[in-house]
């Protein structure tokens, strides 16, 4: 993930990886993946990589490619790395989505999972991936549907308002805050981009650990470090009272939650 002020630093990688990463971003990683693999790309760029998980789906599916992993915060990376073996061809950097340290026309194609959303300026992200990619290569990312179509993200949020209720922290604002394929296709064609195919994704996901799940969608983001910033609440309490509202939520009927996602190909002509 990326941004200029929202950190993902400290123990939140680990908690993100492990907690959040098999119930809301493998199965969207892995779509990324097949998308990506059906062009047989050789230079690959993924942009706020963040813990890796679209990274190693990318590489188990395209072994052969070359894969540049970036991301702003170093420590993603670092839980990034380990997931891959000595030999293969990945290459790490810190690097910012909006000036990124790649000549024009070094990749074949790029990949970005759920990150787009958190760039200051969308439309400059935009513009370096045009210029980064091949004539005739893709750039494909994915944005979180609206929250209301995500409803964990939904009862995470006013969970944690519950707590704050003059001053709710608003991380959760962010990652559902560029929902609208209208908006992101405008952005795209401001920014160069005219061939442009869009899908909506929306998958059912049964959650095994809901009290896993809870402590990652608070510790596992910044919403851990907006807690203690207000002060008088202990994370902890907000886990708890998370993981009931999850329950209570989502473990009638089929146990599953949906989530909602849109996927976005575009080409360079």
């Amino acid at each position: 993930m990326q941004s200029t002020d929202v950190s993902f630093t400290g123990s939140v990688p680990d908690f993100y990886d492990r907690l959040l990463g098999p119930n809301i971003f493998i199965d969207y990683a892995r779509d990324l993946a097949a998308r990506a693999k059906a062009g047989s790309p050789r230079d690959i760029l993924e942009m706020a990589a963040g813990t890796g998980i679209v990274s190693r789906e990318i590489k188990s599916a395209i072994p052969d490619a070359r894969l540049t992993v970036t991301d702003l915060n170093q420590p993603m990376l670092d839980v990034a790395a380990a997931k891959f073996q000595p030999g293969e061809a990945i290459e790490f950097r810190a690097a910012d989505a909006m000036a990124m340290p790649f000549g024009d026309e070094s990749f074949d194609l790029i990949a970005c999972q759920f990150g787009v959303m958190f760039f200051p300026d969308k439309i400059q992200s935009f513009k370096e991936a045009r210029r980064l990619v091949k004539p005739g290569g893709h750039y494909i990312f994915n944005t979180w549907g609206e929250m209301a179509a995500n409803p964990f993200a939904m009862v995470a949020d006013q969970c944690a308002a519950g707590f704050f209720p003059d001053n709710p922290p608003g991380f959760y604002k962010a990652p559902f805050g560029y929902p609208d394929p209208d908006l992101v296709c405008r952005d795209l064609k401001a920014a160069g981009w005219n061939d442009v195919e869009f899908e909506m994704l929306t998958l059912r996901k049964k959650v095994e650990d809901w009290a896993g799940f809870a402590r990652g969608l608070v510790f596992g983001n910044p919403l851990k470090s907006e807690i203690e910033a207000r002060g008088g609440v202990d994370p902890e309490d907000v886990v708890a009272s998370l993981e009931q509202a999850l329950t209570s939520a989502f473990s009638t009927g089929d146990g599953c939650m949906q989530l909602q996602a849109g996927v976005y190909t575009a080409v360079k002509t």
